[in-house]
Protein backbone atom coordinates (compact mmCIF):
# COMPACT_ATOMS: atom_id res chain seq x y z
CA UNK A 1 0.00 0.00 0.00
CA UNK A 2 2.92 2.45 0.34
CA UNK A 3 4.16 1.56 -2.96
CA UNK A 4 0.42 2.73 -4.67
CA UNK A 5 0.61 5.77 -2.01
CA UNK A 6 4.38 6.80 -3.35
CA UNK A 7 3.27 6.29 -6.51
CA UNK A 8 0.17 8.52 -6.66
CA UNK A 9 2.07 11.13 -4.60
CA UNK A 10 3.24 14.78 -5.76
CA UNK A 11 6.92 15.85 -6.44
CA UNK A 12 9.95 13.51 -8.32
CA UNK A 13 9.13 10.14 -7.04
CA UNK A 14 5.56 10.29 -7.92
CA UNK A 15 3.05 10.50 -10.57
CA UNK A 16 0.53 13.06 -9.00
CA UNK A 17 2.13 16.32 -10.88
CA UNK A 18 1.83 14.57 -14.37
CA UNK A 19 -1.77 13.73 -13.34
CA UNK A 20 -2.47 16.68 -12.18
CA UNK A 21 -1.33 18.00 -15.21
CA UNK A 22 -3.28 15.89 -17.70
CA UNK A 23 -6.56 16.73 -15.46
CA UNK A 24 -5.98 20.36 -16.41
CA UNK A 25 -5.40 20.09 -19.90
CA UNK A 26 -8.90 18.10 -20.27
CA UNK A 27 -10.73 20.52 -18.64
CA UNK A 28 -9.59 23.01 -20.49
CA UNK A 29 -10.00 21.70 -24.09
CA UNK A 30 -13.61 21.18 -22.62
CA UNK A 31 -14.04 24.42 -21.65
CA UNK A 32 -12.61 25.99 -24.64
CA UNK A 33 -14.11 23.54 -26.93
CA UNK A 34 -17.54 23.91 -25.79
CA UNK A 35 -18.15 27.47 -26.69
CA UNK A 36 -16.74 27.15 -30.04
CA UNK A 37 -19.24 24.27 -30.72
CA UNK A 38 -21.96 26.24 -29.23
CA UNK A 39 -21.67 29.01 -31.34
CA UNK A 40 -21.21 26.46 -34.69
CA UNK A 41 -23.99 24.33 -34.24
CA UNK A 42 -26.66 27.41 -33.31
CA UNK A 43 -25.79 28.70 -36.56
CA UNK A 44 -26.10 25.59 -38.01
CA UNK A 45 -29.27 25.45 -37.05
CA UNK A 46 -30.07 28.88 -38.20
CA UNK A 47 -28.88 27.67 -41.50
CA UNK A 48 -31.41 24.74 -41.49
CA UNK A 49 -34.36 27.16 -40.50
CA UNK A 50 -33.29 29.35 -43.56
CA UNK A 51 -35.55 29.98 -46.63
CA UNK A 52 -32.17 29.76 -48.81
CA UNK A 53 -31.98 26.13 -50.07
CA UNK A 54 -28.50 26.67 -50.65
CA UNK A 55 -28.24 27.64 -46.72
CA UNK A 56 -29.60 24.33 -45.76
CA UNK A 57 -28.31 22.02 -48.15
CA UNK A 58 -24.84 23.19 -46.56
CA UNK A 59 -26.31 22.95 -43.08
CA UNK A 60 -27.30 19.55 -43.86
CA UNK A 61 -24.17 18.41 -45.66
CA UNK A 62 -22.17 19.89 -42.51
CA UNK A 63 -24.26 17.73 -39.72
CA UNK A 64 -23.79 14.45 -42.36
CA UNK A 65 -20.40 14.70 -42.54
CA UNK A 66 -19.33 15.73 -39.08
CA UNK A 67 -22.28 13.20 -37.34
CA UNK A 68 -20.92 10.07 -39.62
CA UNK A 69 -17.64 10.21 -39.56
CA UNK A 70 -16.01 8.74 -36.06
CA UNK A 71 -14.54 11.18 -34.15
CA UNK A 72 -10.59 9.45 -34.14
CA UNK A 73 -11.02 10.13 -37.89
CA UNK A 74 -12.29 13.52 -37.63
CA UNK A 75 -9.32 14.52 -35.35
CA UNK A 76 -6.81 12.72 -37.66
CA UNK A 77 -7.69 14.83 -41.13
CA UNK A 78 -7.72 18.16 -39.01
CA UNK A 79 -4.53 17.52 -37.17
CA UNK A 80 -2.63 15.71 -40.40
CA UNK A 81 -4.90 16.48 -43.17
CA UNK A 82 -4.93 20.42 -42.68
CA UNK A 83 -1.77 20.11 -41.92
CA UNK A 84 -0.96 18.47 -45.22
CA UNK A 85 -2.81 20.85 -47.11
CA UNK A 86 -1.53 24.26 -45.59
CA UNK A 87 1.94 22.75 -46.35
CA UNK A 88 1.18 22.38 -50.09
CA UNK A 89 -0.56 25.44 -50.25
CA UNK A 90 1.98 27.64 -48.57
CA UNK A 91 4.71 26.03 -50.81
CA UNK A 92 3.02 27.61 -53.61
CA UNK A 93 4.27 30.65 -52.91
CA UNK A 94 7.51 29.80 -50.56
CA UNK A 95 9.10 26.00 -50.96
CA UNK A 96 10.99 26.58 -47.85
CA UNK A 97 8.29 27.30 -45.27
CA UNK A 98 7.39 24.82 -42.72
CA UNK A 99 3.85 24.77 -41.43
CA UNK A 100 2.90 22.76 -37.94
CA UNK A 101 -0.75 22.67 -36.59
CA UNK A 102 -1.00 23.21 -33.00
CA UNK A 103 -2.33 19.99 -31.12
CA UNK A 104 -4.12 21.44 -28.95
CA UNK A 105 -5.98 23.60 -31.50
CA UNK A 106 -6.73 20.94 -33.64
CA UNK A 107 -8.08 18.77 -30.46
CA UNK A 108 -10.75 21.63 -29.96
CA UNK A 109 -11.46 22.14 -33.88
CA UNK A 110 -11.68 18.26 -34.51
CA UNK A 111 -13.74 17.94 -31.19
CA UNK A 112 -16.00 21.54 -32.39
CA UNK A 113 -16.83 20.12 -35.47
CA UNK A 114 -18.52 17.08 -33.70
CA UNK A 115 -19.95 18.76 -30.68
CA UNK A 116 -21.51 21.36 -32.77
CA UNK A 117 -22.78 18.83 -35.71
CA UNK A 118 -25.21 17.00 -32.58
CA UNK A 119 -25.27 19.78 -30.86
CA UNK A 120 -27.57 21.77 -33.89
CA UNK A 121 -30.00 19.00 -33.91
CA UNK A 122 -30.15 19.96 -30.32
CA UNK A 123 -31.12 23.52 -31.45
CA UNK A 124 -33.03 22.68 -34.56
CA UNK A 125 -35.44 20.57 -31.93
CA UNK A 126 -36.04 23.35 -29.39
CA UNK A 127 -36.53 26.11 -32.35
CA UNK A 128 -39.50 23.72 -33.68
CA UNK A 129 -41.17 23.34 -29.62
CA UNK A 130 -41.20 26.99 -29.42
CA UNK A 131 -44.45 27.87 -31.05
CA UNK A 132 -44.98 30.55 -33.85
CA UNK A 133 -46.65 33.19 -31.97
CA UNK A 134 -43.99 33.66 -29.65
CA UNK A 135 -42.35 35.52 -33.09
CA UNK A 136 -45.49 37.38 -34.12
CA UNK A 137 -45.60 38.44 -30.43
CA UNK A 138 -42.63 40.09 -30.06
CA UNK A 139 -42.94 41.95 -33.79
CA UNK A 140 -46.59 42.87 -32.30
CA UNK A 141 -45.04 45.16 -29.71
CA UNK A 142 -42.60 46.63 -32.75
CA UNK A 143 -39.31 44.54 -31.92
CA UNK A 144 -36.89 43.82 -34.49
CA UNK A 145 -36.00 40.17 -35.80
CA UNK A 146 -32.90 40.74 -33.78
CA UNK A 147 -34.47 42.14 -30.45
CA UNK A 148 -37.65 39.16 -30.93
CA UNK A 149 -34.59 36.39 -30.98
CA UNK A 150 -32.16 37.63 -28.19
CA UNK A 151 -35.25 38.41 -25.43
CA UNK A 152 -37.95 36.17 -26.29
CA UNK A 153 -36.68 33.40 -28.29
CA UNK A 154 -33.20 32.65 -26.54
CA UNK A 155 -34.46 32.62 -23.41
CA UNK A 156 -36.87 29.57 -24.38
CA UNK A 157 -34.53 28.19 -26.22
CA UNK A 158 -31.47 27.82 -23.56
CA UNK A 159 -34.49 26.06 -21.83
CA UNK A 160 -35.46 23.77 -23.80
CA UNK A 161 -31.52 22.92 -25.47
CA UNK A 162 -29.98 22.83 -22.07
CA UNK A 163 -31.01 19.00 -21.32
CA UNK A 164 -29.88 17.62 -24.65
CA UNK A 165 -26.69 20.28 -24.70
CA UNK A 166 -26.00 18.60 -21.17
CA UNK A 167 -25.82 15.21 -22.41
CA UNK A 168 -23.36 16.51 -25.01
CA UNK A 169 -21.17 18.04 -23.11
CA UNK A 170 -20.59 15.10 -21.19
CA UNK A 171 -20.01 13.08 -24.37
CA UNK A 172 -17.53 15.88 -25.03
CA UNK A 173 -15.69 15.46 -21.39
CA UNK A 174 -14.76 11.80 -22.67
CA UNK A 175 -14.11 11.97 -26.02
CA UNK A 176 -11.20 14.64 -24.50
CA UNK A 177 -9.61 11.47 -24.28
CA UNK A 178 -8.79 10.97 -28.22
CA UNK A 179 -6.36 14.14 -28.00
CA UNK A 180 -3.82 11.26 -26.65
CA UNK A 181 -2.93 10.41 -29.89
CA UNK A 182 -1.68 13.29 -31.07
CA UNK A 183 0.46 13.72 -28.15
CA UNK A 184 -1.80 16.32 -25.74
CA UNK A 185 -0.59 15.27 -22.37
CA UNK A 186 -4.41 14.31 -21.32
CA UNK A 187 -5.56 12.13 -17.84
CA UNK A 188 -5.41 9.10 -20.33
CA UNK A 189 -1.59 9.69 -21.95
CA UNK A 190 -0.91 10.64 -18.93
CA UNK A 191 -2.05 7.51 -17.19
CA UNK A 192 -1.08 6.01 -19.75
CA UNK A 193 2.66 7.16 -19.62
CA UNK A 194 2.93 6.06 -15.88
CA UNK A 195 1.02 2.56 -16.58
CA UNK A 196 4.39 1.63 -19.04
CA UNK A 197 6.65 3.11 -16.88
CA UNK A 198 6.10 1.25 -13.40
CA UNK A 199 4.18 -1.74 -14.69
CA UNK A 200 1.19 -1.10 -12.53
CA UNK A 201 -1.52 -0.99 -15.81
CA UNK A 202 -4.71 -1.66 -13.60
CA UNK A 203 -3.16 1.13 -10.70
CA UNK A 204 -3.30 3.90 -13.44
CA UNK A 205 -6.22 3.20 -15.92
CA UNK A 206 -7.94 2.83 -12.44
CA UNK A 207 -6.93 6.27 -12.00
CA UNK A 208 -8.02 7.27 -15.10
CA UNK A 209 -11.72 6.16 -14.55
CA UNK A 210 -11.97 6.99 -11.30
CA UNK A 211 -11.14 10.98 -12.31
CA UNK A 212 -13.47 10.89 -15.63
CA UNK A 213 -16.30 9.69 -13.13
CA UNK A 214 -15.02 12.41 -10.60
CA UNK A 215 -15.17 14.83 -13.83
CA UNK A 216 -18.63 13.65 -14.98
CA UNK A 217 -20.45 13.89 -11.67
CA UNK A 218 -19.27 17.54 -10.88
CA UNK A 219 -20.57 18.35 -14.01
CA UNK A 220 -23.82 16.67 -13.79
CA UNK A 221 -24.26 18.51 -10.35
CA UNK A 222 -23.15 21.94 -11.70
CA UNK A 223 -25.56 21.20 -14.80
CA UNK A 224 -28.81 20.25 -12.57
CA UNK A 225 -28.50 23.62 -10.50
CA UNK A 226 -27.95 25.30 -13.91
CA UNK A 227 -31.10 23.42 -15.36
CA UNK A 228 -33.20 24.33 -12.33
CA UNK A 229 -32.31 27.71 -12.15
CA UNK A 230 -33.43 28.19 -15.87
CA UNK A 231 -36.45 26.21 -15.33
CA UNK A 232 -37.53 28.65 -11.67
CA UNK A 233 -36.66 31.84 -14.23
CA UNK A 234 -38.99 30.14 -17.08
CA UNK A 235 -41.76 30.23 -14.51
CA UNK A 236 -41.32 33.68 -13.19
CA UNK A 237 -40.88 34.85 -16.58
Amino acid sequence: MEGVWTLLSFGPEGWGDNIAKGVLLTVTLALATLPLGLAIGFFVALGKRSNDKALRLAANIYTTIFRGLPELLTLFLVFYGAQIGLQKLVHLFNPDANIEINAFVAGMVALGAVFSSYASEVFLAAFRAIPDGQYEGGHAIGLSNGQTMRLVILPQLIRLALPGLSNLWLILLKDTALVSVIGLTDILRQTGIAARVTKEAFLFYGIACLLYLVLAMLSSIALGAIERRTKRHGVQR
